[in-house]
Order: C-alpha cells, then structure tokens, then sequence
C-alpha cells in the first residue's frame, strides 16, 4: 500500500470522499496484551480530531484508577479537542464469581445504553471496551449486536475489546486486529502492576 493508496479500489461506485468517511466497526480481540490500550489510542486520536468519544466500560472495575480514564477525563475537559464520556458497568473481574445475574443484567443495561446513544448520533468514537466478553457469555445477542451496528446511522466509529470475540462479529466487522502472546510476565507468577495493567 505505497503511499496509503489501496491495492484494489472496489468498484462500488463510491466517491473517495465517500470511502473515507465510512463508518467502520473495528475488533481488538486475542489472547495477547494491547487490546483496551490500542482503543484508546484511537480515542487519543479521535479527541484530537475534535470529536465526541463514549467508553463504555463492559468488564474493568468501576473501582480501578484507570490510567486512560483519568487523562481521557482530564482532555476531553480541557476544551481543546472531543468530549469524552465514560460509562462503568459491573463490579470488575470477579463478576462470575459474585453475581452473575446483576452482572449480566449491567452489560445488557450498558449495551441498551449504547443502542441509544447509536440512534441519537451521541459520539463520533465508541470504545466498548471487555465488550467480547458479554458477548461470548451470551449475556448480549451476538445477532442483535452485529444488525445494530451494520444499520448504525450516520458516520459513528466503534471498536470492541476483548478476548473470544464471536465468529460473526469478526466477519462483521472492518478491521481485526488478533492480538497473539509470546511471553507474559502472569505467565511466571508475576501480578499486575501499576502503569502497566492500569
């Protein structure tokens, strides 16, 4: 791809203005490290471009001192670029192991909650982030997920994390990226750290 010129050029019959603002539906899944921390960086971006930015937060603590969340809050206040919203759903990890039933009625509260803000146009930028994970408990429809954001009006982005992302939501989306692991620090018994887990 020289020059950031396509290999093939469909024959769609589509402007290239038209090609570039495509909304696009983009997986981080795998079993490696980076997932949420790439999504962010495309919030990063989206921020400097000015625009709106949701994080729905489907698995992460609403406890955690999130790293991102904080300088995320703290631009999107700062007038520059976007605004950035943060949405916390769930207690955290431990979700099976405290209530399952309270736990999966928050992910399908907070996939309620971004149908919404999808119809209503609310942000440019969506991180769902751990959204994989409800998504392979069955606690969301795969189906119903897959339909809303292929029909999403307007030019609204979405990027979904986590791990064993469903078969139809990889073929759905544009762009996957399947994060692999080498070598893990946990592997040998290490726990997480600040500023580099959170």
């Amino acid at each position: 791809m020289p020059q950031g010129q396509p290999s093939v050029v469909p024959d769609d019959g589509l402007t290239t203005r038209q090609r570039r603002n495509r909304p696009l539906t983009i997986v981080h899944t795998g079993i490696g490290k980076g997932k949420s921390t790439a999504a962010f960086g495309l919030a990063l971006r989206a921020w400097n471009q000015g625009w709106p930015v949701g994080v729905f937060q489907f698995v992460k603590s609403a406890k955690w001192r999130v790293g991102e969340e904080r300088a995320l809050r703290v631009l999107g206040d700062s007038g520059e670029g976007g605004t950035v919203a943060w949405h916390k759903m769930g207690e955290g990890w431990s979700w099976v192991q405290r209530s399952p039933e309270s736990n999966e009625e928050a992910a399908r509260e907070g996939w309620a909650q971004v149908r919404r803000d999808l119809a209503a146009e609310t942000y440019r930028l969506y991180v769902l982030d751990e959204f994989a994970y409800p998504l392979h408990w069955g606690w969301v429809d795969t189906a119903e997920v897959v339909e809303v954001l292929r029909d999403r009006p307007g030019v609204q982005h979405v990027v979904v994390t986590g791990r064993n992302a469903p078969a139809a939501l990889v073929d759905a989306a544009d762009l996957v990226t399947d994060m692999s692991k080498v070598k893990h620090p946990m592997d040998v018994g290490q726990k997480g750290q600040k500023g580099i887990e959170w």
